[in-house]
C-alpha cells in the first residue's frame, strides 16, 4: 500500500494532524500498512514539499500546538489519478504457510501447538474486526454509495478471518486424523 494515496484519501475527509492520521492508520484494521509514526511523518512531509498537502499551525490552549494538514487541489488530483490507475492485485503474503512448509520437522504436539497458536490469533483478529464493525467508527458516510462501499470492505476482512479459522480447525483436525 502506497502510505501517501491512504493519507491523501483521509486528508480528503478533513484537515487532519499527523497524531489524528496515526489514529485512524490504528483504526483501520482493514489498511495493511503496518508502519511507524515515523513513516506517516516523512511522507507528510513529502507531500507538502510536493504541493499535495498545506499545513496550518493550530494553538491550543490546553496543550501543544499541532500541525494540520489540508488536501489541496494538487493532492485531490494526485489521489484522482491513483484511483484511476485501476487496481492493484492483491499481495498475498502468508508467512504461517512458509512455516508450515517446513513443519513437518516438528513432532505432532509441536505442529498442533504452532496450528493453535495461528487459529487463536485468527480468532482474535476476527473479534476485532466484528467489533469495529459493529462500532462503525471509521466510516466517513459521506454518501450511500461511499457508506456501502466501506461496508462491504470490512465485510471483507470478517470473511477472510472466518475463513482462516475455519481453514487451519480443518487443518488441525486432519493433521490429527494422520497421527
Amino acid at each position: 500500500m502506497a502510505i501517501k494515496y491512504a493519507i491523501l484519501g483521509f486528508l480528503s475527509w478533513q484537515a487532519l494532524s499527523g497524531y489524528d492520521l496515526k489514529k485512524l492508520f490504528e483504526q483501520a484494521y482493514f489498511l495493511y500498512w503496518s508502519g511507524n509514526n515515523n513513516q506517516i511523518y516523512t511522507t507528510l512531509v513529502q507531500l507538502h514539499k510536493d504541493g499535495a498537502v498545506t499545513t496550518e499551525i493550530d494553538h491550543q490552549t490546553s496543550g501543544p500546538s499541532r500541525k494540520i494538514y489540508t488536501i489541496t487541489d494538487e493532492g485531490r488530483q494526485q489521489l484522482r489519478e491513483w484511483l484511476l490507475a485501476g487496481p492493484e492485485l492483491p499481495q498475498l503474503r502468508q508467512p504461517f504457510f512458509l512455516q508450515l512448509m517446513w513443519a513437518d520437522t516438528l513432532s505432532p504436539v509441536e505442529l498442533d501447538e504452532l496450528c493453535a497458536a495461528y487459529e487463536h490469533e485468527m480468532a482474535i483478529q476476527l473479534l476485532m474486526c466484528q467489533e469495529k464493525a459493529r462500532r462503525n467508527e471509521l466510516d466517513p458516510a459521506r454518501s450511500d454509495r461511499e457508506r456501502l462501499l466501506w461496508q462491504l470492505i470490512a465485510e471483507r476482512w470478517i470473511g477472510f478471518y472466518t475463513e482462516e479459522v475455519a481453514w487451519v480447525q480443518r487443518l488441525r483436525a486432519e493433521l490429527a486424523g494422520k497421527e
